[in-house]
């Protein structure tokens, strides 16, 4: 490979909210979704660059800013995404909260499909909303939609918004075409706006494809707003920024007058720098480090299919988010979490994080070098069997 994604990099002391959030320097962080791999050199070149003209003022985000995003999507989703409809923020968290304020008043309900990310429920009820949960069915080593549920829910006219979370973080699920239409049939003929949140869509691995929602048809697009960042790809979430894609004219000039009053309006320059080149010039540096996390995902499930049996993972069809199932324990997720740091040195996300459904489950984040993942996978393996 050209890229060494073997390369232990020491974040100890960088103020890393991963590696130095710990009580002790020998725990193991697993949690936090950022990976433990340098980003793409040319990022690390092009923000080099700027550093060296040494002032750091406001900054406007040029035309060459929205050329890189569009024809990104264009040439590898085959979304002709049109500039008027991006609005950028600073992180696709502040993006789901102005369009959850733009989209509802105190009182509504948002609708997720649970376990799901952990900042969906906060932004739901920072805007006086209520959570509508459409738990997802587990079983086979994957998850699918209860679409009955979702119909039922959906229906109750208090839902306005669905939060869709594709690829779903932390199912690991790329919902396919089939399953993103008859979504989309539920939720429109229920006047209920799609926001899908698509951060990890570049995280995909061989045999599943990710489809932009926006680009099922015109009627999807029209009833459905996409929140998009290079930040979990190329492993820059600290330069914060994002965009929102939405093709109707009415409901982005809702969502940009909440962006103002959120005051998530302005992004850094660093962000618009690196969004250029990643998405202009790091394609082959993405294609490796996909095939890296492949190879990590399919190294812990042999390793848990031969040392932890009762333990399985789900199917990973996308993300670095690896879900395990820890029931054979018997512990609740949030005391297990608090036991494998004090005792095994391990820190995992409780699957209670995602929501009730998550009980008896934990998070692993797989994008670490394999040294890492190993040392993680034998901790866990001793916390199990010299309890």
């Amino acid at each position: 490979m050209k890229y060494n994604f073997d390369e232990i990099i020491s974040r100890h002391g960088t103020n890393s909210y991963k590696w130095d959030s710990a009580p002790d320097r020998d725990v193991l962080p697993m949690w936090v979704a950022d990976m433990d791999f340098r980003t793409a050199p040319a990022i690390v070149h092009a923000l080099q660059q700027r550093v060296e003209q040494g002032i750091f003022g406001y900054t406007r985000v040029p035309d060459a800013y929205y050329e890189a995003v569009t024809g990104w999507f264009g040439r590898r989703h085959g979304w002709e995404i049109r500039r008027e409809w991006i609005i950028y923020t600073s992180g696709v968290v502040p993006a789901v909260s102005a369009i959850i304020k733009a989209l509802t008043v105190p009182g509504d309900k948002v609708l997720v499909q649970t376990p799901v990310y952990n900042c969906f429920f906060s932004s739901i009820r920072n805007n006086g909303c209520e959570v509508a949960g459409n738990p997802l069915v587990y079983g086979n080593g994957t998850f699918v939609t209860d679409y009955e549920d979702l119909e039922r829910k959906a229906a109750d006219p208090k839902v306005k918004v669905m939060l869709l979370c594709n690829p779903h973080n932390p199912a690991g699920r790329v919902w396919t075409k089939e399953e993103l239409l008859r979504i989309g049939e539920i939720c429109i003929r229920n006047g209920v706006t799609v926001v899908s949140d698509e951060i990890h869509c570049e995280l995909v691995y061989p045999g599943h494809t990710y489809i932009p929602f926006a680009s099922l048809s015109e009627e999807f697009l029209q009833h459905s707003i996409t929140c998009i960042s290079p930040s979990k790809s190329f492993n820059m979430a600290g330069l914060q920024i994002a965009n929102i894609v939405a093709a109707d004219e009415n409901m982005r000039r809702k969502i940009d007058k909440a962006i103002n009053i959120n005051e998530v309006c302005d992004v850094n320059p660093f962000g618009v720098i690196a969004t250029i080149t990643a998405y202009n010039e790091c394609e082959e540096w993405l294609a490796q480090l996909l095939d890296y996390l492949e190879q990590n995902y399919l190294c812990m499930k042999e390793f848990c299919q031969e040392y932890l049996p009762d333990f399985p993972v789900t199917v990973l069809e996308g993300t670095y988010l690896v879900w395990m199932d820890c029931r054979a324990l018997h512990k609740s997720s949030e005391e297990l979490e608090r036991l494998l740091v004090k005792d095994a040195k391990l820190w995992l996300n409780a699957g209670t994080m995602y929501g009730a459904e998550g009980e008896g489950f934990m998070r692993w984040n797989i994008a670490c070098p394999r040294p890492l993942l190993i040392k993680g996978l034998k901790r866990f393996r001793n916390f199990v069997y010299n309890r």
